[in-house]
């Protein structure tokens, strides 16, 4: 797993988006990026996402917010290594926006990002909650060659239903399960039912929230092909996430 970082101002020049811990394949080097935004405020300093996207959630500004992170992180991914895939969250209140697909596939025009290589992320619980949204939206980029991703896998109560007819190319188990799987028997056994269930359906499985080398055993051993977490790599710069992509292609990775 290995993590990657960008910064990039947005919409007032002063925010600032970076790369969380990922990790690619269990035998190949990093092929993830996920982007996380952060806002570097002048007398505050940096204002985690927790406290500033309800905020613009709450104002109605997340849609050009949003846009205007998309449009920077497929600027500094672009210069990547071809087979590096971006990933990217929609918000419930993006799904709302009856204009989402156009503006995404507006972004990566203008930005001649392959949208082969973007991945979007939408969590169970909101997945769960607007299943005729998702349908429709991120369906309609999935046909044109996104992959989508199901976030917080195993918390939102989704259930056969929703994963078999709602088309996805991954479910990401919820870093709680992960945290417990070695010492209560109840948390190991939800994570090999989860990866069950994805293999069953022919979906990817990763694992957030992966500390430490035996939970990735644990993981590789129960069949899970993915990760992310502390153990590869803290969220990172867009330059230092780049020399950790170039240096990383040796290591042995979880995903």
């Amino acid at each position: 797993m290995a993590s990657a970082g960008a910064s990039f101002g947005a919409i007032n020049g002063s925010d600032k988006g970076k790369f969380p811990s990922n990790c690619g394949d269990a035998h190949k080097p990093c092929g993830r990026v996920e982007v996380k935004p952060s806002w570097i405020h002048p007398e505050f300093g940096e204002v985690t996402p927790e406290r500033f996207i309800p905020i613009a959630e709450e104002t109605g500004i997340i849609h050009e917010l949003s846009m205007q992170i998309l449009r920077q992180a497929c600027v500094t991914a672009a210069g990547w290594p071809d087979d590096l895939t971006l990933s990217i969250d929609v918000l419930e209140s993006q799904l709302k926006d009856k204009e989402l697909k156009d503006r995404i596939l507006g972004v990566l025009r203008e930005t001649d990002f392959p949208i082969e290589r973007l991945e979007i992320e939408i969590t169970e619980i909101t997945l769960v909650r607007n299943l005729e949204a998702a349908q429709h939206i991120l369906g309609a980029l999935r046909s044109a060659g996104a992959r989508i991703a199901l976030d917080n896998f195993g918390t939102g109560y989704s259930s056969l239903y929703h994963l078999r007819n709602f088309k996805m190319d991954k479910v990401k188990i919820d870093s709680s399960f992960i945290r417990g799987m070695l010492s209560k028997d109840e948390e190991a056994g939800v994570v090999r039912g989860l990866v069950g269930l994805a293999q069953g359906l022919g979906i990817t499985i990763a694992a957030e929230g992966v500390r430490n080398a035996d939970q990735q055993t644990s993981l590789l051993l129960s069949g899970c092909e993915q990760g992310q977490g502390q153990l590869y790599s803290s969220t990172l710069s867009a330059n230092d996430a780049l020399k950790l992509l170039r240096t990383n292609s040796s290591r042995y990775q979880l995903a």
